[in-house]
């Protein structure tokens, strides 16, 4: 490999994309391409990026299988980059095996940190932990080291682990100061602010406060009562009860748990569980009938009871009753948490992350967008979407459930 070659690498992996273009700008070669298509990945320029490299993996030979396999790890990056969630990730598995068996550990392991950072994104925890306790970390420089303690980061916070992901984001920290890039240790420093900022509101008995990842843990792994209104479960200790799918029983469960100890009123429950301004005998019918579901849902961890007002709420074993809300709930929080990120997305990329129709996630799009809350760039397929980065806004943690499908 040429010295021209060397030094644009070398550049490239301490950050200085101008100087790497510098070397091999007016150059058509495989090595060349794939140097300027990394550049321009790094300036931001992902469309002129994508084109360069898949250039350079056609101008690479077919005895040459090393080096297109490193073209698609680069785009692959590039995707999830641009959030091209639908990208093939058959073809970034396939390359990552190609570079482990001809021996470049250290691109092998970055091909595995981007497939966990994807998984992590679209929310698949588990294939995201599975691949990370795979994954040996030692082989990658101190960039794509902190990119993959950022990654365990992520999962440890989703898997409400505080203390492994503090050990994690310390990590990530070390790395990004060792890798000498001043955006990286930025980048760093932005996503280990969300230990200590609000991860969600505690109801209970009339008040309310924030409270921190740790508050959250600690309250989670205790044996009070918690109506869980990020993930809608209801939950003591170990036991969980998932009202995910049945949305009416945990709108009911929620107020009871609001006005517990107290009863809360029947005009209350109707008017939030379903939405009716003026009751008349049919609501009534089918609160009672809710109620009665509700009832032998949560039969293992409380008993609900009618009173003359309305109905009441006892937890087996005279434990607290809290309510765990999202420190904001407006419609769509799932989605501006996602845009919050301060990425360009499109919305199929949307669609897979939150797990809902495309048809959705555009409608969703375009009243955020009519309230100024969004705004796009581009048409057709290369529209993008994006919002200004929300400071202190929900953790992706926290986020409600999915938007409603069609």
């Amino acid at each position: 490999m040429d010295s021209l070659i060397v030094a644009a690498a070398q550049a490239l992996a301490a950050g200085d994309a101008l100087g790497a273009l510098k070397r091999v700008a007016l150059r058509d070669d495989g090595p060349a391409l794939a140097l300027r298509g990394i550049a321009m990945a790094q300036l931001g320029d992902l469309v002129r990026a994508k084109t360069l490299l898949k250039s350079a993996a056609r101008a690479f030979g077919p005895r040459e299988a090393v080096a297109r396999a490193r073209c698609v790890v680069a785009e692959a990056e590039i995707a999830l980059v641009s959030r091209d969630l639908g990208w093939p990730e058959k073809a970034l598995e396939t390359a990552r095996a190609v570079l482990e068996k001809h021996g470049d550990r250290i691109n092998a392991a970055h091909a595995r940190n981007l497939q966990i950072r994807r998984l992590l994104l679209i929310g698949h925890l588990d294939e995201a932990e599975r691949l990370s306790t795979k994954l040996d970390p030692s082989p990658l420089p101190p960039a794509a080291r902190a990119s993959h303690e950022l990654a365990v980061a992520g999962i440890a916070i989703r898997r409400l682990r505080i203390e492994p992901a503090r050990a994690a984001f310390a990590r990530a920290t070390e790395a990004a100061l060792k890798s000498g890039i001043p955006a990286l240790a930025i980048e760093v420093s932005d996503a280990t602010r969300i230990l200590h900022e609000p991860a969600a509101r505690l109801l209970a008995q009339g008040s309310e406060r924030l409270v921190s990842l740790d508050e959250v843990e600690t309250l989670l792994t205790s044996d009070v009562l918690v109506m869980d209104a990020c993930r809608n479960v209801v939950r003591s200790g170990a036991d969980i009860i998932s009202l995910a799918s049945r949305p009416v029983l945990f709108a009911l469960a929620r107020v009871l748990a609001e006005a517990a100890p107290a009863d809360a009123p029947r005009a209350l429950l109707l008017s939030r569980a379903f939405r009716a301004r003026h009751a008349d005998e049919s609501h009534r019918a089918r609160l009672r009938v809710e109620i009665g579901r509700l009832r032998a849902a949560l039969e293992p961890l409380a008993e609900i009871s009618a009173t003359q007002h309305g109905f009441a709420l006892i937890s087996r074993g005279k434990r607290d009753v809290v309510v765990l809300a999202p420190p904001v709930e407006i419609e769509n929080a799932s989605l501006l948490a996602l845009l919050s990120d301060g990425e360009a997305w499109s919305s199929s990329a949307l669609s897979i992350a939150l797990a809902t129709s495309p048809r959705t996630v555009q409608r969703a799009l375009e009243a955020l967008a009519a309230e100024g809350v969004v705004q796009s760039v581009g048409n057709g397929r290369a529209r993008r979407w994006m919002m200004p980065p929300v400071v202190g806004f929900p953790t992706t943690l926290l986020l409600p459930g999915p938007l409603p499908s069609d």
